[in-house]
């Protein structure tokens, strides 16, 4: 009998192609996918069950390694349509991706490719095999963790190399993620929303002029803005207010994006501060939002496993509704630390943390989760008409 073979039944041994191992020594071994090779990133968790081709695009997971918890992952394959970087010469800024099964062929009309073969030719090593529920308990009881995935053919891993790359790892705390992922330059966007006859539209006529300053956008809200009847002018994170009020908008936007927003912060407040010293109709999301409050005096915090899903439940103060929602941050903005002209607007009902808040002396709002429902439910696209209804009121 071959050495390969299980003696009891004569079975293959599988190799173990993939391997996922902690900062504090463990590691976990399974199947390799994607990419072959290594990348090193902070693990979380994602309670998702659609939409991994929107999250495993979605510039906020830079430096980041989820792990999906619902177990059939890669079913629908994956298209051309649902990418939300906007760039799409730039890598994913997500470094890997952990899913219970590998996924068989894809059954959907809409579907060009495996899911396997997009994330090689994206550079995002996967692993599959693994106890994705252990790994999550693991995050909820000990926080997200530093940890370096990798993918070798030949199942050959150096892992005294590994354990220490994860262990020098910084981690996303004190970390400056937006430079990987924002624009490089400014554009315009006049795409609107996916219809299923259709597809993607173009904007018919312009009511309103918003910029929305790009931390790693997300193609949905440029869309939604868009529809919305907006002349859409996307810029840097870096872009100064002088540079933006020169444009003359009815409004700015906030973008969403990655890493420590007190670090961002360095460079994005004194922005913020100045529009919102003009009183420029201003509106947050995600990064946008925890930028925006920290601009008006409060702070951020890293929160232990963060919020990741599309099912997240969130109260809106200012109707009395709750709604589910999106959800992709590991900061969040400290209620405590709001000053009085910030009422908070939106709460999460999982663990009370801030979701939302609105300037009581400035035409200005944000709120932590993600409206534009890509991936996830739409009972908060009411938000961009509550954005384009304040631009009108300023504007009169």
């Amino acid at each position: 009998m071959s050495p390969d073979q299980d003696a009891a039944t004569g079975w293959p041994i599988p190799v173990h192609t993939g391997v996922l191992v902690l900062a504090s020594g463990e590691a976990i071994f399974g199947f390799g996918f994607g990419a072959v090779g290594s990348a090193v990133g902070e693990v979380c968790f994602n309670t998702a069950m659609t939409g991994y081709q929107e999250i495993l695009t979605d510039p906020s997971y830079a430096g980041q390694i989820v792990t999906f918890t619902f177990p059939h992952i890669g079913n629908v394959g994956v298209n051309d349509e649902d990418v939300e970087t906007v760039d799409l010469d730039k890598s994913s800024g997500v470094r890997g991706v952990i899913v219970a099964a590998p996924s068989s062929d894809p059954s959907n009309y809409r579907a060009l490719r495996p899911l396997g073969e997009w994330l090689a030719a994206r550079g995002i090593v996967g692993l599959s095999g693994i106890d994705t529920r252990a790994l999550t308990t693991l995050i909820r009881e000990k926080g997200m963790q530093n940890a370096v995935i990798a993918f070798a053919p030949d199942g050959v891993f150096d892992l005294a190399a590994l354990r220490a790359e994860a262990a020098a790892w910084p981690g996303i705390d004190g970390m400056d993620l937006v430079p990987s992922v924002t624009a490089p330059a400014r554009f315009d966007w006049d795409e609107t929303v996916w219809r299923q006859a259709s597809g993607y539209g173009k904007r018919d006529g312009v009511k309103l002029r918003v910029v929305a300053v790009d931390y790693g956008v997300k193609r949905n809200i440029l869309r939604l803005l868009a529809e919305a009847g907006c002349e859409v002018i996307v810029v840097p994170a870096t872009t100064s207010a002088q540079e933006i009020l020169a444009l003359s908008p009815d409004g700015v936007f906030l973008s969403n994006g990655p890493g420590d927003p007190a670090e961002t912060g360095k460079y994005a407040v004194p922005t913020i501060r100045a529009l919102l010293a003009q009183k420029v109709p201003t509106f947050g999301i995600c990064l946008g939002h925890q930028m925006m409050a920290l601009a008006v005096g409060a702070k951020t915090q890293k929160m232990p496993q963060g919020h990741h899903g599309a099912n997240h439940p969130v109260k809106d103060f200012t109707t009395g509704k709750v709604e589910i929602v999106s959800m992709n941050h590991g900061f969040a903005v400290d209620r405590d630390s709001l000053p009085a002209n910030a009422q908070e607007t939106h709460r999460s009902l999982f663990d009370g943390s801030n979701c939302g808040i609105a300037l009581s002396d400035r035409p200005a709002f944000s709120v932590q989760h993600h409206p534009e429902a890509s991936p996830g439910p739409q009972d908060s696209h009411y938000l961009f008409a509550r954005f384009v209804d304040m631009m009108e009121k300023a504007r009169a």
